[in-house]
């Protein structure tokens, strides 16, 4: 919590940061990773690269200050941070690196307007919010038992090309003990040290069923686009990791787990490598309740890009209540809402996985088709935009 007084510059605030909120954000990134360049290693440098971390950090600040009284609202994504956090090894002294720079570039995007009362605000609410993550996050650490940034090695079993673009990496402890427990829909790092000395880490969902003693990894060759570089460490994967290769793998985290366990109907809608979590989910179903209703949608560029496509058509045979409905831009073109089978819209969750562009139309289709927003569950791979919430 912060006090009135803060609350009003906050409130008050929420304009500006929206005008500058981009400008602030590629100060503060520039000038902490000229600080400190060590923390290059805790950061996604190809979205550096392309703009969507500054984008999704402005988007997070709208967010925050547009619903710093309304908790029910930055709950859900205060868990995400935090997961994210504890995934790529976030200790306690690195949050006053990052607020000594957000603060400093506030004060130097917005000049004269960023007067002392404002900037002491923003402090006391930044100071609040880091409070919260770091007690999270210390939890979070605890009940995994493991201290940040830890990986352990894993020995690649099997690689299997899933796609186009997608293959896929099983895993199994190198010191062949026991894997921790794992839900569906959750995601691991991978630490990789690329040729030119750079140590990056990347989040890859577990694309198999839980309860199993190897995990696999389905990864995305990102290629270069127009406004994005080739990812560094997606095609590293695909041209280095061979049977026998050692990765380093962290724990599990990652707060998108698809309900499971219950008997109540489920929709399933994803595009691209957002089937990965998806499919861990539907073999989870498959194993505790297989006479459960799933409708289970995937869109994808073409035939030649849909990955697993084998591992849920497998799956068809012992799921009587399985409908599964595909989307291809060069044939029925991309998914839409209106084409899939009926469900009671009050009594079935509804979970996205995919770019965020796919993540926006279809969020907006469902609300549309009459979804209440309650029902509605999602997660982006990459950046968060939290459009949802401004």
């Amino acid at each position: 919590m912060i006090s009135d007084a803060s609350r009003l510059y906050i409130d008050a605030s929420v304009p500006v940061l929206r005008q500058h909120g981009l400008t602030i954000t590629r100060l503060f990134y520039a000038n902490m990773f000229k600080a400190h360049p060590e923390l290059t290693s805790l950061f996604n440098m190809g979205n550096q690269a392309s703009g969507a971390q500054q984008q999704s950090l402005a988007s997070a600040v709208f967010a925050y200050a547009a619903n710093i009284g309304n908790p029910g609202a930055l709950g859900p994504v205060v868990q995400r941070i935090v997961h994210k956090h504890v995934s790529v090894g976030i200790r306690a002294e690195h949050y006053p690196i990052v607020g000594q720079h957000l603060l400093q570039a506030i004060a130097e995007t917005l000049g004269d307007a960023a007067t002392k009362p404002l900037l002491d605000a923003w402090k006391e609410a930044y100071g609040s919010l880091a409070r919260l993550l770091i007690e999270t996050e210390a939890a979070m650490y605890g009940t995994a038992g493991i201290q940040p940034g830890e990986t352990r090695p894993m020995r690649v079993l099997d690689v299997v090309a899933e796609s186009a673009n997608v293959k896929s990496f099983r895993l199994a402890a190198a010191d062949d003990k026991p894997l921790p427990a794992f839900q569906a829909g959750q995601y691991v790092s991978v630490a990789v040290d690329l040729p030119d000395g750079r140590h990056q880490l990347r989040q890859y969902s577990l694309s198999d069923a839980p309860g199993m003693d190897t995990w696999r990894i389905s990864v995305k060759r990102e290629d270069a686009a127009i406004e994005t570089p080739a990812g560094m460490v997606s095609n590293w994967l695909h041209q280095n990791v061979q049977v026998g290769s050692i990765l380093q793998v962290s724990h599990s985290f990652g707060e998108f787990t698809p309900d499971t366990e219950g008997a109540q109907p489920i929709v399933l809608l994803s595009a691209g490598v957002g089937i990965t979590p998806m499919v861990s989910a539907l073999k989870r179903i498959a194993a505790v309740r297989p006479q459960r209703r799933v409708i289970f949608a995937h869109a994808a560029r073409d035939a030649a890009h849909h990955a697993l496509r084998a591992d849920v058509e497998a799956l068809q045979a012992s799921m009587p209540n399985l409908s599964v409905v595909n989307f291809y831009e060069d044939g029925n073109g991309r998914m839409d809402v209106a084409k899939l089978p009926a469900w009671p819209r009050e009594e079935a969750t509804v979970w996205l996985c995919g770019p965020h562009k796919f993540m926006q139309a279809q969020w907006l289709a469902l609300l549309h088709a009459g979804v209440p927003p309650a029902k509605l569950h999602r997660e982006v791979f990459g950046p968060e935009l939290l459009d949802h919430l401004l």
